[in-house]
C-alpha cells in the first residue's frame, strides 16, 4: 500500500495536483555546511519536465526540506546556449554538478545508453522504465571512465508519428520523408521504406509547414506544445521510443559529498524519477488528447486549435514494429556499439524485452 500511494503522490504531483511537501516519505537533512549545486536539465524552459518536476522538486522543494542548506541553480540547455550533446563533458569538467540529457544525444560519448530507448524496443512505458533501471549499473561502468555517474532515468511523452497527409498503417509511409534523430529510429524508418531526413527539432515545424518532409516523429506532447497541429493532420497513438533521458552526476564532486547530503540527494533524484515517469505517463496520452482536440481531456498541454485525426495503431503495426527491432534495430546497434553491448543487452534487457540479440 505505501508503494501505491507513493505512486499516487508522485502522478498527482506530475500534474500539478499537490504540493512536492506532500509526497510520502519526503527527505529532510539535518543542519550542517551549506551546499550549492548548479545543475542544467531540460532542453526548454516552458516543458512541463521542466516547470513541474525540476523546479517544483529539484530545486525549490530541496531549498525547503533542508531549510536552506541545499541550494541548487537551475538552468535549461536552451538558457545556456546548449545543444544537448555537451552534457557529459560539462559535467566531466565541474562546470555543473547535475546535469540531463536524452540518452540518444549522451550515446556519443557513451554508446551503450543507446541500448535502453532503441526504436521498437519497449512499446509499453512500464516495460521502458524497468528496462532503463536494469541498464544504469552497466552505464556507470562506462560513465565513471568520464567522471559522472547516472543517478536518474527518465521518459519523454512517447515518440510519435505526425503526418502532414492522412496514413492509416506504417506500412502507408513507405517513400515518405521522415523527420528522425537518432541511429535507430533511422534504421526504423529505412526498414518501412521511408526516407529518414535528420532535421533539429526547432526547424521541423518550417519543415513540414514547407513540405520538406513529410512525416516527423517526435513526443506527442512535444508536438503538441511546438504547435505542429498547426503543420500536419495526422497523429499516430503508437508509442515507437520514449526519448529516454538521465541525470547525471560528477562523479568527484558526488564522492565528496557529506554522506547524509548525498543520501538525500539520492532520495531526491529518487522522487524526481518517479515523477518524471508519471508525468511520461500522463503526458503521453494527453499530447495526443490535446493535438485531436480533446478539451475536456487536455490537461497538460495546450488543445490544437485546428484538431488532428488520431491513427490508432493495428495489430499487424505493432508486428511489424516487433520485426524490424529483432532483425534490424538491434542488430544495427550492435554493430554500432560492439559485440560487449550485445552480451549486456541479453544479460540485462532480453530478460525484459523478450528479444535476445543473436537468439
Amino acid at each position: 500500500m505505501h508503494r501505491l500511494g507513493s505512486l499516487r503522490a508522485a502522478i498527482a504531483a506530475a500534474l500539478g495536483l499537490v504540493a512536492p511537501a506532500a509526497l510520502a516519505q519526503a527527505p529532510s537533512l539535518p543542519a550542517g555546511p551549506p551546499v550549492r549545486i548548479v545543475a542544467v536539465t531540460q532542453p526548454l524552459p516552458t516543458q512541463p519536465q521542466y516547470t513541474r518536476v525540476d523546479q517544483v522538486i529539484l530545486r525549490d522543494a530541496t531549498a525547503q526540506r533542508s531549510n536552506g542548506r541545499v541550494q541548487v541553480t537551475l538552468a535549461t540547455h536552451a538558457e545556456r546556449n546548449l545543444a544537448g550533446n555537451e552534457i557529459v563533458r560539462l559535467v566531466r569538467s565541474g562546470q555543473v554538478e547535475i546535469g540531463a540529457g536524452t540518452l540518444t544525444t549522451l550515446s556519443g560519448d557513451v554508446p551503450i545508453l543507446d541500448g535502453v530507448d532503441l526504436a521498437g524496443l519497449a512499446p509499453d512505458i512500464a516495460d521502458a522504465k524497468r528496462m532503463a533501471e536494469a541498464i544504469i549499473p552497466a552505464a556507470n561502468r562506462d560513465l565513471e571512465r568520464f567522471g559522472t555517474r547516472l543517478v536518474a532515468l527518465y521518459p519523454f511523452p512517447a515518440q510519435v508519428v505526425f503526418c502532414r497527409a492522412p496514413f492509416t498503417t506504417l506500412a502507408d509511409l513507405r517513400g515518405r520523408r521522415v523527420r528522425t534523430f537518432g541511429n535507430s529510429l533511422v534504421d526504423y524508418f529505412t526498414a518501412l521504406g521511408a526516407q529518414p531526413v535528420s532535421i533539429g527539432f526547432p526547424e521541423v515545424y518550417s519543415a513540414l509547414e514547407r513540405g520538406v518532409v513529410d512525416c516527423a516523429i517526435t513526443g506527442s506532447g512535444s508536438g503538441a506544445a511546438a504547435r505542429w497541429p498547426e503543420v500536419t493532420t495526422h497523429i499516430s497513438n503508437m508509442p515507437v521510443s520514449w526519448a529516454v533521458a538521465g541525470y547525471l552526476v560528477n562523479l568527484a564532486w558526488w564522492n565528496r559529498l557529506d554522506p547524509q547530503v548525498r543520501a538525500f540527494l539520492e532520495a531526491t533524484m529518487k522522487e524526481v524519477s518517479d515523477a518524471q515517469w508519471a508525468l511520461g505517463a500522463a503526458a503521453t496520452r494527453d499530447g495526443i488528447d490535446c493535438n485531436i482536440g480533446r478539451t475536456a481531456e487536455c490537461r497538460i498541454h495546450t488543445v490544437a486549435a485546428r484538431p488532428m485525426t488520431e491513427v490508432v495503431a493495428t495489430d499487424a503495426d505493432r508486428a511489424e514494429t516487433q520485426r524490424i527491432f529483432r532483425e534490424v534495430v538491434l542488430p544495427g546497434w550492435v554493430r554500432r556499439c560492439g559485440a560487449r553491448c550485445g552480451e549486456i543487452y541479453n544479460e540485462v534487457i532480453a530478460p525484459i524485452s523478450g528479444v535476445r540479440f543473436g537468439g
